[in-house]
Protein backbone atom coordinates (compact mmCIF):
# COMPACT_ATOMS: atom_id res chain seq x y z
CA UNK A 1 0.00 0.00 0.00
CA UNK A 2 1.35 3.44 -0.88
CA UNK A 3 0.43 6.59 0.97
CA UNK A 4 -1.26 8.11 -2.07
CA UNK A 5 -3.99 5.46 -1.63
CA UNK A 6 -4.89 6.91 1.78
CA UNK A 7 -6.59 10.28 2.33
CA UNK A 8 -4.54 13.03 3.99
CA UNK A 9 -4.90 13.21 7.77
CA UNK A 10 -4.90 16.48 9.73
CA UNK A 11 -1.71 16.85 11.84
CA UNK A 12 -3.63 17.21 15.10
CA UNK A 13 -5.53 13.98 14.44
CA UNK A 14 -2.33 11.97 14.04
CA UNK A 15 -0.78 13.60 17.10
CA UNK A 16 -3.83 12.90 19.27
CA UNK A 17 -4.09 9.26 18.26
CA UNK A 18 -0.40 8.65 19.01
CA UNK A 19 -0.56 10.52 22.32
CA UNK A 20 -3.54 8.39 23.42
CA UNK A 21 -1.59 5.14 23.00
CA UNK A 22 -0.22 3.37 26.03
CA UNK A 23 3.60 3.26 26.39
CA UNK A 24 3.54 -0.42 25.37
CA UNK A 25 1.63 0.29 22.14
CA UNK A 26 3.85 3.25 21.27
CA UNK A 27 6.80 0.86 21.16
CA UNK A 28 4.89 -1.23 18.62
CA UNK A 29 3.72 1.70 16.48
CA UNK A 30 6.49 1.73 13.84
CA UNK A 31 6.10 -1.99 13.22
CA UNK A 32 2.32 -1.52 12.98
CA UNK A 33 2.75 1.23 10.39
CA UNK A 34 4.95 -1.03 8.27
CA UNK A 35 2.57 -3.96 8.60
CA UNK A 36 -0.47 -1.86 7.77
CA UNK A 37 1.28 -0.50 4.71
CA UNK A 38 1.32 -3.99 3.21
CA UNK A 39 -2.42 -4.51 3.59
CA UNK A 40 -4.94 -4.00 0.73
CA UNK A 41 -7.18 -0.93 0.63
CA UNK A 42 -10.52 -0.14 -0.93
CA UNK A 43 -12.06 3.28 -1.61
CA UNK A 44 -15.80 3.89 -1.61
CA UNK A 45 -16.62 7.57 -2.00
CA UNK A 46 -15.17 9.48 0.93
CA UNK A 47 -14.23 6.33 2.86
CA UNK A 48 -11.07 4.23 2.52
CA UNK A 49 -11.10 0.75 4.05
CA UNK A 50 -7.96 -1.17 5.04
CA UNK A 51 -8.13 -4.91 5.67
CA UNK A 52 -6.17 -5.28 8.92
CA UNK A 53 -6.63 -9.06 8.69
CA UNK A 54 -9.16 -11.48 7.27
CA UNK A 55 -11.79 -10.46 9.82
CA UNK A 56 -10.97 -6.87 10.82
CA UNK A 57 -11.36 -3.67 8.83
CA UNK A 58 -10.08 -0.17 9.49
CA UNK A 59 -11.93 2.80 8.00
CA UNK A 60 -10.78 6.36 7.29
CA UNK A 61 -13.65 8.74 6.56
CA UNK A 62 -12.53 11.82 4.68
CA UNK A 63 -15.38 14.18 3.78
CA UNK A 64 -13.93 16.84 1.58
CA UNK A 65 -10.84 14.70 1.00
CA UNK A 66 -9.28 15.11 4.47
CA UNK A 67 -9.55 13.08 7.69
CA UNK A 68 -10.27 16.00 9.99
CA UNK A 69 -11.32 14.39 13.30
CA UNK A 70 -10.14 11.55 15.52
CA UNK A 71 -13.54 9.84 15.28
CA UNK A 72 -13.20 9.67 11.50
CA UNK A 73 -10.76 6.74 11.88
CA UNK A 74 -12.47 3.61 13.20
CA UNK A 75 -11.28 0.05 13.71
CA UNK A 76 -13.21 -3.19 14.12
CA UNK A 77 -10.69 -4.99 16.33
CA UNK A 78 -11.48 -6.01 19.91
CA UNK A 79 -9.13 -3.40 21.42
CA UNK A 80 -10.64 -0.45 19.54
CA UNK A 81 -10.72 2.44 20.02
CA UNK A 82 -7.56 2.07 22.15
CA UNK A 83 -5.81 -0.10 19.55
CA UNK A 84 -2.61 0.67 17.69
CA UNK A 85 -4.25 0.33 14.25
CA UNK A 86 -5.92 3.76 14.21
CA UNK A 87 -2.70 5.57 15.06
CA UNK A 88 -0.76 3.44 12.56
CA UNK A 89 -3.20 4.35 9.77
CA UNK A 90 -2.87 8.05 10.56
CA UNK A 91 0.93 7.77 10.55
CA UNK A 92 0.91 5.88 7.24
CA UNK A 93 -1.28 8.49 5.51
CA UNK A 94 0.05 11.76 4.09
CA UNK A 95 -0.22 14.84 6.28
CA UNK A 96 -2.97 17.24 5.25
CA UNK A 97 -2.16 20.86 4.60
CA UNK A 98 -3.50 23.11 7.36
CA UNK A 99 -6.87 24.68 6.64
CA UNK A 100 -6.51 28.33 5.59
CA UNK A 101 -7.48 30.96 8.09
CA UNK A 102 -10.47 33.16 7.31
CA UNK A 103 -9.49 36.07 5.10
CA UNK A 104 -10.51 38.63 7.70
CA UNK A 105 -8.41 37.08 10.48
CA UNK A 106 -5.12 38.87 11.07
CA UNK A 107 -2.00 36.70 10.77
CA UNK A 108 -0.96 37.32 14.36
CA UNK A 109 -1.83 36.03 17.77
CA UNK A 110 -4.83 37.36 19.59
CA UNK A 111 -4.04 39.93 22.27
CA UNK A 112 -3.10 38.43 25.61
CA UNK A 113 -3.17 39.92 29.08
CA UNK A 114 -0.34 42.39 29.48
CA UNK A 115 2.38 41.74 31.99
CA UNK A 116 5.10 43.82 33.51
CA UNK A 117 7.56 42.50 30.94
CA UNK A 118 5.37 43.06 27.87
CA UNK A 119 5.93 46.21 25.81
CA UNK A 120 3.19 48.78 25.99
CA UNK A 121 0.80 48.48 23.02
CA UNK A 122 1.52 51.07 20.39
CA UNK A 123 4.74 52.14 22.03
CA UNK A 124 7.03 53.64 19.42
CA UNK A 125 10.13 52.74 21.40
CA UNK A 126 9.08 49.12 21.88
CA UNK A 127 8.46 47.33 18.58
CA UNK A 128 6.06 44.43 18.66
CA UNK A 129 7.48 41.14 19.94
CA UNK A 130 6.13 37.59 20.04
CA UNK A 131 3.51 36.83 22.66
CA UNK A 132 4.28 34.39 25.50
CA UNK A 133 2.05 31.81 23.82
CA UNK A 134 3.96 32.18 20.56
CA UNK A 135 7.29 31.82 22.32
CA UNK A 136 6.05 28.68 24.05
CA UNK A 137 4.91 27.25 20.71
CA UNK A 138 8.29 28.09 19.17
CA UNK A 139 10.08 26.41 22.09
CA UNK A 140 8.05 23.25 21.48
CA UNK A 141 9.00 23.30 17.80
CA UNK A 142 12.68 23.78 18.70
CA UNK A 143 12.58 20.82 21.11
CA UNK A 144 10.86 18.61 18.53
CA UNK A 145 13.40 19.55 15.85
CA UNK A 146 16.31 18.97 18.23
CA UNK A 147 14.89 15.52 19.02
CA UNK A 148 15.00 14.66 15.31
CA UNK A 149 18.68 15.64 15.17
CA UNK A 150 19.35 13.57 18.28
CA UNK A 151 17.68 10.45 16.87
CA UNK A 152 18.41 10.85 13.16
CA UNK A 153 16.17 9.47 10.44
CA UNK A 154 16.67 5.92 11.68
CA UNK A 155 15.35 6.79 15.14
CA UNK A 156 12.72 9.37 14.23
CA UNK A 157 9.76 7.04 14.00
CA UNK A 158 6.05 7.65 14.35
CA UNK A 159 6.22 8.85 17.95
CA UNK A 160 8.88 11.49 17.18
CA UNK A 161 6.91 12.55 14.12
CA UNK A 162 3.70 12.90 16.14
CA UNK A 163 5.49 15.25 18.53
CA UNK A 164 6.42 17.40 15.55
CA UNK A 165 2.84 17.30 14.28
CA UNK A 166 1.48 18.37 17.66
CA UNK A 167 3.99 21.23 17.81
CA UNK A 168 3.07 22.25 14.24
CA UNK A 169 -0.64 22.29 15.08
CA UNK A 170 -0.03 24.41 18.18
CA UNK A 171 2.16 26.80 16.21
CA UNK A 172 -0.57 27.24 13.60
CA UNK A 173 -3.11 28.02 16.33
CA UNK A 174 -0.67 30.61 17.68
CA UNK A 175 -0.45 32.16 14.19
CA UNK A 176 3.06 30.95 13.34
CA UNK A 177 2.32 29.39 9.93
CA UNK A 178 5.90 29.59 8.65
CA UNK A 179 7.29 27.50 11.51
CA UNK A 180 4.31 25.14 11.36
CA UNK A 181 4.87 24.59 7.65
CA UNK A 182 8.56 23.86 8.24
CA UNK A 183 7.63 21.22 10.81
CA UNK A 184 5.22 19.54 8.40
CA UNK A 185 7.94 19.51 5.72
CA UNK A 186 10.28 17.76 8.14
CA UNK A 187 7.65 15.09 8.87
CA UNK A 188 7.00 14.53 5.16
CA UNK A 189 10.71 14.15 4.43
CA UNK A 190 11.26 11.85 7.41
CA UNK A 191 8.52 9.55 6.13
CA UNK A 192 10.00 9.60 2.62
CA UNK A 193 13.44 8.76 3.96
CA UNK A 194 12.21 5.90 6.15
CA UNK A 195 10.11 4.50 3.29
CA UNK A 196 13.04 4.50 0.86
CA UNK A 197 11.38 6.98 -1.49
CA UNK A 198 13.76 7.38 -4.47
CA UNK A 199 13.00 11.10 -4.69
CA UNK A 200 14.24 11.71 -1.13
CA UNK A 201 17.46 13.73 -0.73
CA UNK A 202 19.27 14.22 2.56
CA UNK A 203 20.05 17.80 1.55
CA UNK A 204 16.31 18.56 1.46
CA UNK A 205 15.87 17.35 5.03
CA UNK A 206 18.91 19.38 6.13
CA UNK A 207 17.30 22.48 4.66
CA UNK A 208 13.89 21.73 6.22
CA UNK A 209 15.39 21.06 9.66
CA UNK A 210 17.50 24.20 9.56
CA UNK A 211 14.47 26.24 8.49
CA UNK A 212 12.44 24.75 11.36
CA UNK A 213 15.10 25.35 14.01
CA UNK A 214 16.08 28.76 12.67
CA UNK A 215 12.50 30.03 12.47
CA UNK A 216 11.65 28.67 15.93
CA UNK A 217 14.71 30.40 17.39
CA UNK A 218 13.95 33.72 15.70
CA UNK A 219 10.40 33.88 17.09
CA UNK A 220 11.82 34.63 20.51
CA UNK A 221 14.32 37.25 19.32
CA UNK A 222 12.61 39.03 16.42
CA UNK A 223 10.52 42.17 16.63
CA UNK A 224 8.67 44.52 14.31
CA UNK A 225 8.99 43.76 10.59
CA UNK A 226 11.37 40.88 11.21
CA UNK A 227 8.81 39.21 13.45
CA UNK A 228 6.17 39.54 10.73
CA UNK A 229 8.49 37.73 8.30
CA UNK A 230 9.26 35.04 10.87
CA UNK A 231 5.58 34.46 11.57
CA UNK A 232 4.80 34.10 7.88
CA UNK A 233 1.34 34.14 6.34
CA UNK A 234 -1.23 31.34 6.34
CA UNK A 235 -2.73 32.61 3.11
CA UNK A 236 -0.92 33.96 0.07
CA UNK A 237 -1.91 37.63 0.12
CA UNK A 238 -2.97 39.01 -3.26
CA UNK A 239 -2.95 42.77 -3.39
CA UNK A 240 -4.70 44.98 -5.98
CA UNK A 241 -2.42 46.13 -8.78
CA UNK A 242 -4.76 48.08 -11.04
CA UNK A 243 -4.35 47.72 -14.80
CA UNK A 244 -1.43 45.79 -16.27
CA UNK A 245 -0.09 45.39 -19.79
CA UNK A 246 1.62 42.01 -19.92
CA UNK A 247 3.88 40.40 -22.52
CA UNK A 248 4.37 36.64 -22.72
CA UNK A 249 7.87 35.16 -22.30
CA UNK A 250 7.58 31.36 -22.18
CA UNK A 251 5.73 28.44 -20.61
CA UNK A 252 7.37 25.73 -18.52
CA UNK A 253 5.95 22.36 -17.45
CA UNK A 254 5.74 21.77 -13.69
CA UNK A 255 5.96 18.20 -12.34
CA UNK A 256 6.40 17.64 -8.60
CA UNK A 257 7.53 14.62 -6.59
CA UNK A 258 4.11 14.60 -4.90
CA UNK A 259 2.39 13.68 -8.18
CA UNK A 260 1.18 17.15 -9.17
CA UNK A 261 1.51 18.40 -12.71
CA UNK A 262 0.73 21.49 -14.74
CA UNK A 263 2.36 24.52 -16.29
CA UNK A 264 3.56 27.97 -15.33
CA UNK A 265 3.54 30.77 -17.90
CA UNK A 266 5.88 33.70 -17.38
CA UNK A 267 4.93 37.21 -18.47
CA UNK A 268 6.56 40.61 -18.05
CA UNK A 269 4.96 43.97 -17.43
CA UNK A 270 5.78 47.18 -19.26
CA UNK A 271 8.26 47.96 -16.48
CA UNK A 272 10.00 44.59 -16.78
CA UNK A 273 8.44 43.11 -13.64
CA UNK A 274 7.96 39.34 -13.95
CA UNK A 275 4.67 37.59 -13.11
CA UNK A 276 3.33 34.07 -13.55
CA UNK A 277 0.04 32.42 -14.41
CA UNK A 278 -0.09 28.80 -13.27
CA UNK A 279 -2.28 25.74 -13.38
CA UNK A 280 -0.94 22.89 -11.21
CA UNK A 281 -3.01 20.07 -9.71
CA UNK A 282 -2.73 16.31 -9.09
CA UNK A 283 -1.95 14.50 -12.32
CA UNK A 284 1.79 14.26 -12.95
CA UNK A 285 3.56 14.71 -16.27
CA UNK A 286 0.51 13.73 -18.33
CA UNK A 287 -1.46 16.61 -16.90
CA UNK A 288 1.44 19.00 -17.50
CA UNK A 289 1.46 18.19 -21.20
CA UNK A 290 -2.32 18.49 -21.47
CA UNK A 291 -2.75 21.72 -19.53
CA UNK A 292 -0.30 23.54 -21.79
CA UNK A 293 -3.00 23.69 -24.46
CA UNK A 294 -5.85 24.66 -22.13
CA UNK A 295 -7.14 28.18 -21.74
CA UNK A 296 -5.48 30.36 -19.15
CA UNK A 297 -7.62 30.93 -16.06
CA UNK A 298 -7.49 34.70 -16.11
CA UNK A 299 -10.39 36.95 -16.97
CA UNK A 300 -12.04 36.49 -20.36
CA UNK A 301 -8.90 35.53 -22.25
CA UNK A 302 -9.22 32.54 -24.57
CA UNK A 303 -5.46 32.13 -24.90
CA UNK A 304 -3.90 28.81 -24.01
CA UNK A 305 -0.77 28.76 -21.88
CA UNK A 306 1.41 28.06 -24.93
CA UNK A 307 -0.19 30.96 -26.78
CA UNK A 308 0.14 33.35 -23.85
CA UNK A 309 3.87 32.62 -23.74
CA UNK A 310 4.14 34.36 -27.11
CA UNK A 311 1.24 36.84 -26.95
CA UNK A 312 0.08 39.56 -24.59
CA UNK A 313 -2.68 40.47 -22.16
CA UNK A 314 -4.36 43.66 -21.04
CA UNK A 315 -5.56 43.11 -17.47
CA UNK A 316 -7.77 45.33 -15.35
CA UNK A 317 -8.51 44.80 -11.67
CA UNK A 318 -5.31 42.76 -11.42
CA UNK A 319 -4.23 41.19 -8.15
CA UNK A 320 -0.65 40.00 -7.59
CA UNK A 321 0.95 38.04 -4.76
CA UNK A 322 4.37 39.03 -3.36
CA UNK A 323 6.02 36.24 -5.36
CA UNK A 324 4.48 37.49 -8.62
CA UNK A 325 1.54 35.13 -9.06
CA UNK A 326 -1.41 36.70 -10.82
CA UNK A 327 -4.76 36.20 -9.08
CA UNK A 328 -7.81 35.00 -10.96
CA UNK A 329 -10.59 36.48 -8.84
CA UNK A 330 -14.00 37.47 -10.09
CA UNK A 331 -13.01 41.11 -10.39
CA UNK A 332 -10.09 40.39 -12.74
CA UNK A 333 -10.70 41.20 -16.41
CA UNK A 334 -8.24 40.19 -19.14
CA UNK A 335 -8.31 40.40 -22.92
CA UNK A 336 -5.82 39.27 -25.53
CA UNK A 337 -3.34 41.89 -26.74
CA UNK A 338 -0.28 42.04 -28.96
CA UNK A 339 2.85 40.39 -27.60
CA UNK A 340 6.45 41.41 -28.13
CA UNK A 341 9.49 39.62 -29.50
CA UNK A 342 12.41 39.07 -27.14
CA UNK A 343 14.35 41.60 -29.18
CA UNK A 344 11.66 44.29 -28.83
CA UNK A 345 10.85 46.56 -25.89
CA UNK A 346 9.92 46.02 -23.17
CA UNK A 347 11.24 42.44 -23.18
CA UNK A 348 14.63 43.24 -24.72
CA UNK A 349 15.60 45.14 -21.57
CA UNK A 350 15.63 41.86 -19.62
CA UNK A 351 18.76 40.80 -21.53
CA UNK A 352 20.56 44.13 -21.02
CA UNK A 353 21.33 43.66 -17.30
CA UNK A 354 24.87 42.28 -16.76
CA UNK A 355 24.92 38.56 -15.87
CA UNK A 356 26.55 39.21 -12.48
CA UNK A 357 23.70 41.53 -11.43
CA UNK A 358 21.11 39.04 -12.65
CA UNK A 359 22.80 36.21 -10.75
CA UNK A 360 22.92 38.24 -7.53
CA UNK A 361 19.20 39.01 -7.83
CA UNK A 362 18.32 35.40 -8.65
CA UNK A 363 20.42 34.14 -5.77
CA UNK A 364 18.47 36.29 -3.32
CA UNK A 365 15.28 34.67 -4.58
CA UNK A 366 16.69 31.12 -4.61
CA UNK A 367 18.33 31.35 -1.18
CA UNK A 368 17.50 28.29 0.92
CA UNK A 369 16.57 30.37 3.95
CA UNK A 370 15.17 33.53 2.41
CA UNK A 371 12.14 35.01 4.12
CA UNK A 372 8.96 33.96 2.29
CA UNK A 373 7.24 36.33 -0.10
CA UNK A 374 10.44 38.25 -0.58
CA UNK A 375 9.63 38.75 -4.25
CA UNK A 376 12.11 38.55 -7.10
CA UNK A 377 12.81 35.79 -9.58
CA UNK A 378 15.50 33.15 -10.00
CA UNK A 379 15.52 33.51 -13.81
CA UNK A 380 18.47 34.74 -15.87
CA UNK A 381 18.30 36.20 -19.39
CA UNK A 382 21.50 35.70 -21.38
CA UNK A 383 22.86 35.96 -24.91
CA UNK A 384 25.14 32.98 -25.45
CA UNK A 385 27.25 31.14 -28.00
CA UNK A 386 26.94 27.36 -27.77
CA UNK A 387 30.22 25.50 -27.36
CA UNK A 388 29.11 21.87 -27.18
CA UNK A 389 28.44 19.04 -24.77
CA UNK A 390 30.74 18.25 -21.87
CA UNK A 391 30.66 15.38 -19.40
CA UNK A 392 30.35 15.90 -15.68
CA UNK A 393 30.23 13.47 -12.79
CA UNK A 394 26.44 13.73 -12.81
CA UNK A 395 25.95 13.38 -16.57
CA UNK A 396 26.22 15.62 -19.62
CA UNK A 397 25.62 19.35 -19.81
CA UNK A 398 25.79 21.97 -22.55
CA UNK A 399 28.55 24.52 -22.32
CA UNK A 400 27.89 28.06 -23.55
CA UNK A 401 29.84 31.32 -23.56
CA UNK A 402 28.12 34.53 -22.52
CA UNK A 403 29.10 38.16 -22.01
CA UNK A 404 32.76 38.73 -21.18
CA UNK A 405 33.75 35.21 -22.22
CA UNK A 406 32.27 33.59 -19.10
CA UNK A 407 31.38 29.91 -19.59
CA UNK A 408 28.00 28.75 -18.29
CA UNK A 409 26.86 25.17 -17.88
CA UNK A 410 23.31 24.55 -19.11
CA UNK A 411 21.42 21.51 -17.84
CA UNK A 412 17.93 20.06 -18.23
CA UNK A 413 15.17 21.23 -15.92
CA UNK A 414 13.54 17.77 -15.84
CA UNK A 415 14.84 14.43 -17.13
CA UNK A 416 11.40 12.86 -17.60
CA UNK A 417 11.44 11.41 -21.16
CA UNK A 418 7.85 12.56 -21.74
CA UNK A 419 9.10 16.14 -21.63
CA UNK A 420 11.26 17.68 -24.34
CA UNK A 421 14.08 19.03 -22.16
CA UNK A 422 16.67 16.27 -22.67
CA UNK A 423 16.10 15.76 -26.40
CA UNK A 424 16.30 19.50 -27.06
CA UNK A 425 19.51 19.91 -25.08
CA UNK A 426 21.06 17.01 -26.99
CA UNK A 427 20.20 18.65 -30.33
CA UNK A 428 21.51 22.05 -29.24
CA UNK A 429 24.76 20.42 -28.15
CA UNK A 430 25.20 19.30 -31.77
CA UNK A 431 25.21 22.92 -32.98
CA UNK A 432 28.44 24.49 -31.67
CA UNK A 433 28.81 28.09 -32.71
CA UNK A 434 25.08 28.80 -32.70
CA UNK A 435 24.15 32.08 -31.01
CA UNK A 436 20.97 32.09 -28.97
CA UNK A 437 19.05 34.25 -26.55
CA UNK A 438 18.16 32.03 -23.59
CA UNK A 439 16.17 32.02 -20.34
CA UNK A 440 17.39 29.77 -17.54
CA UNK A 441 16.92 29.20 -13.84
CA UNK A 442 19.90 29.76 -11.57
CA UNK A 443 21.38 26.64 -9.99
CA UNK A 444 23.36 27.68 -6.90
CA UNK A 445 26.81 26.18 -7.47
CA UNK A 446 30.49 27.09 -7.30
CA UNK A 447 30.45 27.83 -11.03
CA UNK A 448 27.96 29.56 -13.39
CA UNK A 449 25.14 27.08 -13.95
CA UNK A 450 21.53 27.24 -15.19
CA UNK A 451 18.71 24.89 -16.01
CA UNK A 452 17.69 25.77 -19.56
CA UNK A 453 14.00 26.68 -19.90
CA UNK A 454 13.52 28.58 -23.17
CA UNK A 455 15.57 29.91 -26.06
CA UNK A 456 15.22 31.82 -29.29
CA UNK A 457 14.66 29.54 -32.27
CA UNK A 458 18.02 28.61 -33.84
CA UNK A 459 16.78 29.98 -37.20
CA UNK A 460 16.02 33.34 -35.56
CA UNK A 461 12.24 33.04 -35.98
CA UNK A 462 10.23 32.82 -32.78
CA UNK A 463 11.04 31.12 -29.47
CA UNK A 464 11.13 27.59 -28.08
CA UNK A 465 9.63 26.38 -24.78
CA UNK A 466 12.26 23.73 -24.20
CA UNK A 467 10.11 21.55 -21.95
CA UNK A 468 7.13 21.48 -24.34
CA UNK A 469 8.27 22.22 -27.91
CA UNK A 470 10.52 19.74 -29.70
CA UNK A 471 13.32 20.91 -31.94
CA UNK A 472 14.17 18.98 -35.07
CA UNK A 473 17.56 18.56 -36.65
CA UNK A 474 16.31 20.60 -39.61
CA UNK A 475 15.79 23.53 -37.22
CA UNK A 476 19.50 23.74 -36.48
CA UNK A 477 21.91 25.88 -38.52
CA UNK A 478 24.70 24.25 -40.48
CA UNK A 479 27.28 23.15 -37.94
CA UNK A 480 30.22 25.46 -37.50
CA UNK A 481 33.76 24.26 -37.17
CA UNK A 482 33.91 21.86 -34.21
CA UNK A 483 34.86 23.38 -30.91
CA UNK A 484 37.57 21.39 -29.15
CA UNK A 485 36.88 21.50 -25.44
CA UNK A 486 39.50 20.79 -22.86
CA UNK A 487 38.43 18.62 -19.92
CA UNK A 488 35.95 20.73 -18.01
CA UNK A 489 37.27 22.03 -14.73
CA UNK A 490 35.18 23.63 -12.00
CA UNK A 491 35.07 27.39 -12.28
CA UNK A 492 34.80 30.17 -9.75
CA UNK A 493 36.77 31.31 -6.74
CA UNK A 494 35.24 28.63 -4.52
CA UNK A 495 35.77 25.68 -6.89
CA UNK A 496 38.33 24.06 -4.62
CA UNK A 497 36.94 25.32 -1.33
CA UNK A 498 37.14 22.80 1.54
CA UNK A 499 33.74 24.04 2.72
CA UNK A 500 32.40 20.60 1.83
CA UNK A 501 34.27 19.20 4.85
CA UNK A 502 31.81 20.99 7.11
CA UNK A 503 28.84 20.43 4.80
CA UNK A 504 29.26 16.66 4.85
CA UNK A 505 29.35 16.60 8.68
CA UNK A 506 26.13 18.60 8.76
CA UNK A 507 24.53 16.08 6.40
CA UNK A 508 25.95 13.04 8.19
CA UNK A 509 24.06 14.02 11.33
CA UNK A 510 20.66 13.67 9.71
CA UNK A 511 20.53 9.96 8.79
CA UNK A 512 21.99 8.49 11.99
CA UNK A 513 21.74 11.24 14.63
CA UNK A 514 24.08 13.01 17.01
CA UNK A 515 25.75 9.87 18.38
CA UNK A 516 26.97 8.77 14.94
CA UNK A 517 28.68 12.13 14.39
CA UNK A 518 30.27 11.87 17.81
CA UNK A 519 31.98 8.61 16.81
CA UNK A 520 33.71 10.02 13.71
CA UNK A 521 36.92 10.70 15.58
CA UNK A 522 39.53 13.46 15.34
CA UNK A 523 38.86 16.26 12.82
CA UNK A 524 42.10 18.20 13.34
CA UNK A 525 43.30 17.56 9.78
CA UNK A 526 40.04 18.85 8.36
CA UNK A 527 40.01 21.99 10.49
CA UNK A 528 43.66 22.69 9.60
CA UNK A 529 42.81 22.48 5.90
CA UNK A 530 39.90 24.90 6.30
CA UNK A 531 42.03 27.41 8.19
CA UNK A 532 44.67 27.31 5.45
CA UNK A 533 41.90 28.07 2.92
CA UNK A 534 40.82 31.16 4.89
CA UNK A 535 37.78 29.59 6.56
CA UNK A 536 38.55 29.88 10.29
CA UNK A 537 34.86 30.18 11.18
CA UNK A 538 34.11 26.91 9.39
CA UNK A 539 36.97 25.25 11.25
CA UNK A 540 35.66 26.51 14.60
CA UNK A 541 32.13 25.35 13.82
CA UNK A 542 33.32 21.88 12.84
CA UNK A 543 35.30 21.55 16.06
CA UNK A 544 32.37 22.74 18.20
CA UNK A 545 29.88 20.52 16.36
CA UNK A 546 31.90 17.34 16.71
CA UNK A 547 32.85 18.11 20.31
CA UNK A 548 29.21 18.68 21.24
CA UNK A 549 28.21 15.46 19.46
CA UNK A 550 30.72 13.40 21.43
CA UNK A 551 30.20 15.04 24.83
CA UNK A 552 28.32 12.98 27.43
CA UNK A 553 28.76 13.89 31.11
CA UNK A 554 28.32 11.49 34.02
CA UNK A 555 26.84 11.97 37.46
CA UNK A 556 28.59 11.23 40.77
CA UNK A 557 27.82 7.52 40.39
CA UNK A 558 29.30 7.30 36.88
CA UNK A 559 25.97 7.11 35.13
CA UNK A 560 25.59 8.89 31.80
CA UNK A 561 23.56 12.07 32.00
CA UNK A 562 21.12 13.01 29.24
CA UNK A 563 22.82 14.52 26.20
CA UNK A 564 22.66 18.29 25.69
CA UNK A 565 20.31 18.14 22.70
CA UNK A 566 19.70 21.90 22.74
CA UNK A 567 23.41 22.69 22.68
CA UNK A 568 24.08 20.28 19.83
CA UNK A 569 21.10 21.59 17.84
CA UNK A 570 22.45 25.13 18.24
CA UNK A 571 25.87 24.19 16.85
CA UNK A 572 24.32 22.16 14.04
CA UNK A 573 22.02 25.03 13.05
CA UNK A 574 24.93 27.48 13.04
CA UNK A 575 26.95 25.13 10.81
CA UNK A 576 24.04 24.51 8.42
CA UNK A 577 23.26 28.19 8.00
CA UNK A 578 26.94 29.14 7.71
CA UNK A 579 27.66 26.63 4.94
CA UNK A 580 24.57 27.80 3.02
CA UNK A 581 25.58 31.46 3.31
CA UNK A 582 29.18 30.82 2.23
CA UNK A 583 28.10 28.61 -0.66
CA UNK A 584 25.76 31.35 -1.90
CA UNK A 585 28.54 33.93 -1.62
CA UNK A 586 30.87 31.71 -3.65
CA UNK A 587 28.13 31.24 -6.24
CA UNK A 588 27.68 35.00 -6.58
CA UNK A 589 31.45 35.46 -6.91
CA UNK A 590 31.60 32.88 -9.70
CA UNK A 591 29.38 35.10 -11.85
CA UNK A 592 31.57 38.17 -11.46
CA UNK A 593 33.37 39.22 -14.68
CA UNK A 594 36.78 38.64 -13.08
CA UNK A 595 35.93 34.95 -12.85
CA UNK A 596 35.51 34.49 -16.58
CA UNK A 597 37.82 32.00 -18.28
Amino acid sequence: MTVDRLPPVAPEVTATLVEDLSPRLRKRLDAAVTKLGARPTHRDGDTVTIAVDDETELRLHAPGGVVATVDAITCGCLLAPACVHRAAAACAAPTADPAPEPADRPSRAAPEPASATDPAPGSASSPEVASPAQRAAADALWSAGAAVLEAGVDGAGAVTQSTLLRAAHTARLRHLPRAAGAALSVVTLLRAARAGDPSYRTADLVTALAELLGTAHRVGTASGAELAAVRGAARRPYSPDGSLRLYGLFTEPVVTDSGHGGVRTWVAGSDGRLCTVGDVAPGGVGRALGVADRAVRLGDSALTHRELGRAGLAVSGATVSPDGRLGAGKGVKAVTARGAAWTEPPLAALWETPPAEQAARALRSASRYADPDGGGSDLLFLDVELLGAVRESGGTCLLARCEGGMCVRLTVADDDPALAHRDNLTLLAAAPGARLRIIGRLVPALHPRLTLLACSHPTGEGTIDLGLDRLRRADLPDPAAPVHLAPLQPEGSGAHSPLYLLERRVEQTVPAGRAALGMLGDVTAETRRMRRAGLPTAAGLLTALCTSAAQRDRDLFGRLLPADTDGFATYWLAAARYTADVAESLCAAAWEPTQAR
